[in-house]
């Protein structure tokens, strides 16, 4: 039925535990998964008076995100192989981070996207957004939703 699975996480206690109903659903299917970390880029000041960072600096800072990013993509594809699932971690640039999920499937031929939702509702939801509901309404493969 499906054949490669991309799973964002972004390290959180709902992404590790989403982790493990990804890993199984592969495991059932004999699929592959992608786990995908989208780290965002250094946000630029430009109100008077703001603080300016070196881009050495920023550069640093920005490589120790991806890394982080990597490692935590690592851990989950190491559970994923632990569990006998064919899995490779990656990592995106991007402050678009529901396009940056949309673009990885389709870069790497997913066809299923399995990803947590923090299931944000009223305010909470208006203010802080879902990139989950982003990629449900504008992505162009299926989407499983995991609480």
């Amino acid at each position: 039925m499906y054949q490669r699975i991309l799973f964002p996480t972004d390290g959180s206690p709902l992404s590790k535990k989403a982790a493990k109903s990804a890993i199984g659903l592969a495991s059932a299917l004999g699929a592959e998964m992608v786990v995908l970390n989208v780290v965002s880029r250094y946000p630029q000041s430009y109100f008077e008076g703001g603080v300016t960072v070196s881009t050495q600096e920023i550069s640093r800072i920005e490589k120790q995100w991806s890394e982080r990013g990597q490692a935590l993509g690592d851990a989950v594809a190491e559970q994923a192989r632990a569990a006998g699932v064919q899995a490779k971690a990656v990592v995106v640039r991007s402050d678009l981070v529901a396009d940056a999920v949309a673009a990885a499937a389709k870069k790497h031929k997913c066809d299923l996207i399995v990803m947590a939702s923090h299931g944000r509702r009223g305010l909470k939801r208006l203010l802080l957004g879902s990139e989950t509901q982003h990629v449900l309404t504008h992505g162009t493969i299926p989407v499983l939703v995991l609480r």
